[in-house]
């Protein structure tokens, strides 16, 4: 399905062939091939049990049960994610192997224009430097959870083919007068010393106003050190922040960051060329328009609408040929539908006993 306002976000679509039943071969042996190349097992492991189901549909045990046997003898892998250890300050940090790519995100245009145009500024910071100009190296990002602010870090560290650290607040915040500002100021001198992205998420929880009245003078002397070591940081360190709640940040860490970004709930466009996405991806069609889908949903963030498309295949998957695609998703919708239900139900009820206690309170 194409949308009327698809052009404003950026698509990366894969060629489609006229018979569907050789895509869908083709497509799991591509994905066998990648899987085994790049040592995902998981992906390998899920690419050779459609493969399973397939052969057993067409009446091929004997290949199917070798292929499960052969299946069997795989052990899968967690992501590739290693604990920080070793130099003072890593202790703080996680360090992982950037792999999202921007196109792969559908993002409105202004948000990739702007981070195109902060990538290409590190990637040609020497010209700008020799014109006695730095390149841009904080981007804050806010709105509500779901909507790509983590993959977008990582997809600028993967754009610049350098380290994505994320911070660990449970290691960095400490219980003791000053501890959190030693750790603080341990991170920031092992980070300097290569150049890399630095996200911090959920950034309010470190990065609050400091006029609050109900936080503590420790808080307080924490955001004014973090401010100060911010604006310590070289160019080629590239800092991140996203939050939910951006009413909560104190107002001088705004300009620390040259980039501010919105990144919004999808609009009811942005999911449909999700939910596309996600189709093209199945081996059988969902015999569902995208934007009738997306209605179904309502306004759910991509990270729901993901969870909801992987909920069908692992469902299809697991029926082993025996259920459609269709019939999977048929199902998840009444499912979806309850749940939206009963969430309201609740909200229904809530709402009702708080305006019973005001009238009390009155």
């Amino acid at each position: 399905m194409r949308t009327q306002n698809a052009s404003q976000y950026r698509l990366s679509r894969p060629a489609t062939f006229s018979d569907g039943a050789t895509v869908a071969r083709s497509d799991l042996l591509i994905s066998i091939v990648r899987a085994g190349l790049a040592g995902d097992l998981a992906v390998l492991r899920t690419s050779v049990e459609a493969i399973v189901a397939e052969e057993r549909r067409k009446g091929h045990h004997i290949l199917a049960d070798r292929l499960e046997r052969a299946l069997g003898s795989v052990t899968v892998s967690p992501p590739v994610i290693q604990p920080s250890t070793g130099q003072p300050g890593q202790e703080a940090i996680l360090e992982s192997v950037p792999r999202r790519r921007l196109d792969e995100l559908i993002l409105p245009l202004p948000v990739t224009r702007q981070v195109t145009q902060l990538i290409e500024e590190q990637r040609r910071a020497d010209l700008l430097r020799a014109h006695g100009m730095e390149p841009r190296h904080g981007v804050l990002l806010s709105g509500p959870p779901g909507n790509g602010k983590t993959s977008l870090a990582e997809t600028i560290a993967e754009a610049l083919a350098v380290q994505f650290f994320t911070v660990c607040y449970d290691t960095l915040v400490g219980s003791y007068l000053g501890e959190t500002n030693t750790r603080l100021a341990r991170l920031f001198d092992y980070v300097r010393t290569v150049p890399c992205v630095l996200f911090f998420d959920e950034f309010d929880s470190i990065g609050k106003e400091r006029g609050d009245v109900h936080e503590t003078g420790e808080i307080k002397r924490v955001v004014s050190f973090l401010l100060m070591q911010m604006d310590r940081l070289p160019s080629y360190v590239v800092t991140v922040a996203a939050t939910n709640h951006a009413e909560l940040l104190d107002r001088a860490v705004w300009r620390r960051f040259q980039l501010r970004l919105a990144m919004p709930q999808p609009s009811r466009d942005a999911l449909c060329v999700f939910l596309d996405r996600q189709f093209e991806s199945w081996p059988e069609p969902a015999g569902i328009e995208a934007g009738t889908l997306a209605d179904r949903m309502g306004d759910v963030s991509f990270a729901e609408a993901l969870e909801f498309c992987q909920t069908v295949r692992r469902q299809h998957i697991l029926g082993l040929g025996n259920r459609t695609v269709r019939e999977v998703l048929r199902e998840q919708l009444d499912l979806w539908a309850s749940r939206i239900a009963s969430e309201q139900s609740v909200a229904a009820r809530l709402e009702c006993s708080g305006g019973r206690r005001n009238l009390s309170s009155g």
